[in-house]
Formats: C-alpha cells, sequence, structure tokens
C-alpha cells in the first residue's frame, strides 16, 4: 500500500492500495481516526482541505464523513485552497490534526493525503508508522457520515450561530491572509522612507494551481499593487496543460513567466507550485532574467528575516542544502539547526525558530502561524526584499556577491535520475556503500553514511564531503528517482576576483556531476 514518505501519501489515481483512490483515502482515515482515538483525541476538531487536482473533492469529502462517522468534529474547507491555508487553520484553531488532499507539484495524474499533528506540523515517525499499521488493520465496512452534523460551533471563529462552513472557511483565508500581509512590518523591520511598495512591479504564475486569487490579494494587501499574472496558468486547471511538469524547479516550467516579467519590465518574478506551498523566485541579471536556485533565495530571506529577529534566534536548514547558512547564521548572531529532508522536521529545528528552508524552494518565514513551508507568505517577503534592495540603490545580484566576498563563492546544483522503481535506487546506494569513492575531481574526500546515525538523522543518504566540495546522494521520498545534491566553495578576496572564482568552482562542479552522471 501507499506509505508515508516526505510529505504525506502520494501515488497515481489507479485502483488498488498502491493507487490514490477512495478506498485507499477511506482506509487512510480511518487508521488517522483510530490513532488520535488512541492518544484521547477523539471528538477533537480535525480540518480538511483539497487543493484542485483530479479527484480532490471526492478525496476530502470521503475523509470528512470518514471522521465525523469516527465522532470527531470536522471543518471541511469548501473550495480549493492553498496547503499553506490548511496548517495555519490547524494551528489557528487548535485542531487535533488537519488533512489536505493534494500531490503538490507531481504530475497531473498524481493525488495525495497529507496529515498535519501538533499545532499544525507535518507528520513523522513514529507516527507514521503506527498509522500505517492502523491503516492496514481497518476493518471493513468503515462507516461514513455527514460532516455537517459534527461541524464545529462558528463561535470558535467568532461567527455568529448558524453561520456555515463556507463562511467559516472564508474567516479562515481572511485570517490567514491579514496575518501575511502584516509580514513586511513583521520580518524585515522598519522602512526607510525611500522603500515603495506600490510601485514595485512583480510578474506572477501560480502554474494552474490553487494559490493564484490568495497571493495576489496577499501582495495586494502588504502594498504591492503592480502585479502582472501569467494569464493562461492563472486559473486552477488539474491538467496543468502549459507545462511539462507543473513544478517551478523543472527545465521550462518558468518559461512564460520569465517572458512575461521581460515584457512588463518588472523588477521580480514570482512563481507557486499547484499547491502554493513553495516559491521561486526570478530576477533579472547582467545577462537577463533567470530563476534564482532554492538556495540563494533560502540565504536571502534568511538575512532579510534576522535583520529584525530577536537576539540568539534560530534558523535551520536540511542536510542536501547549501553550507551558506551555517556561516551565516553566526556571523549574524544567530543560532543554526540542520535536519533531514523535509519541512516535517524543520518546522520541528529547535525553539526560537523564525526562518527555515529546503533548496527545494521551500520556505518558511512565518513559524509562528504556518509550521510548514509557505509560498504565499515567502512571496510576500520575497518582494519586500526586493523593495527594500530597490531603495537602498542595490539589486539581488550585487547582494549575493556580498555574501561571496563574506563566506566564498559558494556554486551548487541538483541531478535528478529518475528511475523505473526505488529498487533501482537502492542498487546505487548499496554499491557506493561498499565500494565509496576516496576522491571525487582529484581531491579526496570522507564519507558519511547517514543510515548508520542515531536518532532523528537516520536516514537512507550519503554524504561526501572534503576540500570545499560536498555531494550528497539519497532516494526521493515521493518519486522513483535518485537525487544528488552538489556544492563547490571557492574563496574570494575581492569583487575583481568574483568573476573567476565562480568559473573555478564551476569547473569543479562539472566533475561532480560527471560522476553522479555515471552513477
Amino acid at each position: 500500500m501507499l506509505r508515508f514518505g516526505t510529505a504525506g501519501l502520494r501515488g497515481p489515481l489507479r485502483d488498488g492500495p498502491d493507487g490514490m483512490n477512495v478506498t485507499t483515502v477511506t482506509r487512510a482515515t480511518a487508521g488517522l481516526a483510530e490513532w488520535l482515538r488512541g492518544r484521547c483525541l477523539g471528538g477533537g476538531l480535525v480540518i480538511v482541505g483539497r487543493d484542485a487536482r483530479h479527484g480532490s473533492a471526492e478525496f476530502a469529502a470521503t475523509t470528512a464523513k470518514v471522521l465525523a462517522a469516527g465522532g470527531f468534529s470536522v471543518l471541511p474547507l469548501t473550495k480549493p485552497l492553498p496547503t499553506p491555508i490548511l496548517a495555519f487553520a490547524v494551528r489557528e484553531l487548535g485542531a487535533v490534526a488537519g488533512v489536505q488532499i493534494t500531490a503538490s507539484h507531481n504530475p497531473p495524474g498524481d493525488n495525495g493525503y497529507k496529515v498535519y499533528l501538533d499545532g499544525g506540523s507535518q507528520l513523522i515517525p513514529p507516527a507514521d508508522g503506527e498509522i500505517e499499521r492502523l491503516i492496514e488493520a481497518a476493518a471493513e465496512p468503515i462507516p461514513r457520515a455527514d460532516p455537517e452534523s459534527t461541524a464545529p460551533p462558528p463561535a470558535i471563529l467568532g461567527l455568529p450561530a448558524g453561520a456555515t462552513t463556507t463562511a467559516m472557511t472564508e474567516e479562515i483565508v481572511r485570517r490567514y491572509l491579514a496575518r501575511v500581509a502584516e509580514l513586511p512590518g513583521v520580518l524585515g523591520g522598519p522602512d526607510s522612507e525611500a522603500v515603495s511598495r506600490k510601485t514595485l512591479r512583480i510578474a506572477l504564475t501560480p502554474l494552474h494551481g490553487v494559490g493564484g486569487q490568495a497571493v495576489v490579494t496577499a501582495l495586494h494587501a502588504a502594498g504591492f499593487l503592480d502585479v502582472h499574472v501569467v494569464v493562461d496558468q492563472f486559473a486552477p486547471d488539474p491538467d496543468f496543460p502549459t507545462v511539462a511538469f507543473p513544478n517551478p524547479e523543472e527545465p521550462g516550467a518558468s518559461d512564460k513567466l520569465l517572458a512575461l516579467a521581460q515584457r512588463v519590465h518588472a523588477d521580480v518574478a514570482i512563481a507557486l507550485d499547484p499547491d502554493a506551498d513553495r516559491c521561486a523566485v526570478g530576477v533579472p541579471g547582467p545577462e537577463g532574467w533567470r530563476m534564482l536556485r532554492g538556495d540563494e533565495t533560502g540565504v536571502l530571506l534568511a538575512d532579510y528575516v534576522l535583520r529584525a529577529a530577536p537576539p540568539d534566534a534560530l534558523v535551520a536548514t536540511t542536510i542536501v542544502s547549501s553550507r551558506l547558512l551555517s556561516e551565516l547564521a553566526p556571523a549574524r548572531g544567530a543560532r543554526y539547526a540542520e535536519t533531514l529532508t523535509g519541512f516535517k522536521w524543520l518546522a520541528r529545528a529547535g525553539e526560537g525558530l523564525v526562518y527555515a528552508y529546503e533548496e527545494a524552494i521551500g520556505h518558511c518565514v512565518d513559524p509562528n502561524s504556518v509550521r510548514d513551508k509557505d509560498g504565499i507568505s515567502a512571496a510576500v517577503a520575497a518582494a519586500d526584499l526586493v523593495a527594500r534592495l530597490r531603495a537602498a540603490g542595490r539589486s539581488v545580484h550585487e547582494a549575493l556577491d556580498d555574501y561571496a566576498l563574506e563566506f566564498g563563492a559558494h556554486v551548487g546544483d541538483q541531478i535528478s535520475v529518475r528511475l523505473a522503481d526505488p529498487a533501482a535506487a537502492a542498487e546505487v546506494l548499496t554499491r557506493l556503500r561498499a565500494t565509496p569513492p576516496a576522491t571525487l575531481g582529484g581531491e579526496p574526500v570522507r564519507c558519511t553514511d547517514l543510515a548508520q546515525a542515531r536518532g532523528r538523522m537516520r536516514t537512507d543518504a550519503l554524504i561526501f564531503e572534503g576540500a570545499g566540495q560536498r555531494l550528497v546522494i539519497r532516494p526521493s521520498g515521493t518519486e522513483p528517482k535518485l537525487k544528488c545534491y552538489l556544492e563547490v566553495v571557492e574563496p574570494v578576496s575581492s569583487r575583481d576576483e568574483l568573476p573567476e572564482a565562480r568559473l573555478a568552482a564551476a569547473r569543479r562542479l562539472m566533475e561532480l556531476r560527471a560522476f553522479c552522471e555515471k552513477l
């Protein structure tokens, strides 16, 4: 059957226990309900949300009905909404759990089932394994009931008696957007008189997902009024007709966005993935428009958040991200933490967390409100960052150059090798564990096998490090592919040296790529 991976259950829309279908969703919900009851959480509030993918409406309705029959108070959100709004609602209303029906940026033939616990954080071990065992043991027939009969009282949202679930959904959205609109003042600190948000020109695409209306509303409420959208990618469409893969990281996925940005002379370009939990940023540069890597956006937003953060604040990223954040944090008086891949770990990085990111364009800029990656709040923060740089007469590229001068030129890349099945990835890792390379690019490296680690850092991954280079190899948690994360660091002592340092890093990076391509 489907198992809980990096971001919940995900699979193709098809019959059988290894596919996303009504039976799979029914059994998954029965297992979740039994697990909650076993922790004295029976009867508590569970919020159910969905995106606009094929099957999402039916799967969300099934989830709500099974939970209602199980004696839970159920609030089904009444329209397709971004995943961060579901995570916000769980935390805002103190729900015992939340379920979002989504496959995020997967191909159109997939769907998924994402579980939130612990104040709006994603499911982690051992709970995932415990729920899987209860799913397997779920006895048929599994009862269902009308969720309207167990809906929470409108008073929990300050609404009058008799308010509908539609009114409750709209109130949750209103509260979420109001919080996001506050973020420029909360995160970026006091404005200078030169900061003008209303004249910052933004090009934007939600890539046929559910985030378009929410992110435009949030940007407008935060003062960013000059927003231009990719019209034929704005409305939700489960077939994602204009892209091969609905993922801003995929080659070609942001082509229409960058063309729009160039045409309207935008200051910044923003792409959300289909469930709006991830945000990619594009900027103009000497060689034209390009999308920033997740690590570049990550360090920019970390520095932005730390400007107004309390002393000894915590920032976090994952084992596959750039090492640059680990150098920036202490230089800004902050603490640094590192976790396994996925926001289910990053959201639990430690007390005092103010910002977390993963290189796969996931950013959590407001963990007090959303304990997960949130593309909408990240879009607002990124726009404010660019507005502040512009007011200071600086560009994003100049800011990145400054980091290279301060910490060395960090140049990274990622290679994904799509495979027929997960077994092929396991075979590659088994071979590397048996005979790890002693050198990479002619330089000695040491191998760390995280399968031998203890506690929460134990995972199926290998890390090769040495002489200013780093390579992480792991299987994907959501798709049948092997993922390789590369980084090379070159020292820089002056701005004049930057071009040559980056060229040298790029040459070394090509050697790492060549190694990965032969795996």
